[in-house]
């Protein structure tokens, strides 16, 4: 089936998220277990990219916490650090595709501020045809209304829509708007994929 544009998450697709490796470095695996199970860092993440403020849930988390309150503020202050590096085969897909003329957009659960910050840290981030950004959205995946505001916005219908993103939940969600999908699990699936799809060839995919 032919394809519209292609549609990419961010992290653990085209970079990388590691919270728990960030941790483990910095303060040991013993440790981080104990911060990780005191303080919930990953629900905070997950308020923010829905639209809470990324600085102040950080600072009120940090103060409900005083034991952990330095480590909790490394969350927002060396945020860059969770997410890096990039994953170049990935980004380079991204780059064939568009360099083709496939429109190419980003579906990703992000804050408002920490996308901002990526952004200048990752100068792909401006090179997306249309960027949905769940924080500023208000929409979270794998909420279909994510979706739906997807659609409504580029105008691409469903099933010319293809996704990837390494959160089978996601995925489905996607699939069961009609959206041609692909679950995520390293960079060389992806190729082989948009190979097979015919959307490039193996040498623009390598």
């Amino acid at each position: 089936m032919s394809v519209d544009a292609v549609v990419f998450d961010i992290g653990r697709v085209l970079i990388h998220w590691d919270p728990e490796g960030f941790y483990d470095r910095e303060i040991g695996r013993e440790a981080r277990d104990r911060l990780f199970a005191a303080v919930d860092l990953h629900g905070t993440n997950l308020a923010i990219d829905g639209g809470a403020p990324f600085r102040a849930s950080i600072d009120a988390l940090a103060d409900r916490h005083p034991d952990w309150a330095r480590e909790i503020r490394w969350w927002h202050d060396r945020w860059i650090e969770l997410a890096q590096p990039e994953i170049p085969h990935s980004v380079r897909l991204m780059r064939a595709l568009r360099a083709k003329g496939m429109p190419v957009f980003a579906l990703t659960n992000f804050g408002d501020d920490s996308f901002a910050g990526a952004a200048v840290h990752y100068p792909f981030f401006a090179e997306f045809d249309r960027a949905y950004v769940s924080a500023r959205l208000r929409l979270l995946k794998p909420d279909p209304a994510i979706y739906a505001a997807v659609e409504a916005d580029c105008g691409v219908p469903p099933d010319r829509l293809f996704f990837t993103d390494d959160k089978a939940e996601n995925i489905a969600a996607a699939a069961a708007r009609g959206w041609q999908v692909h679950l995520f699990e390293g960079p060389q699936g992806l190729a082989d994929r948009l190979v097979a799809m015919e959307l490039l060839t193996e040498g623009e995919a390598a």
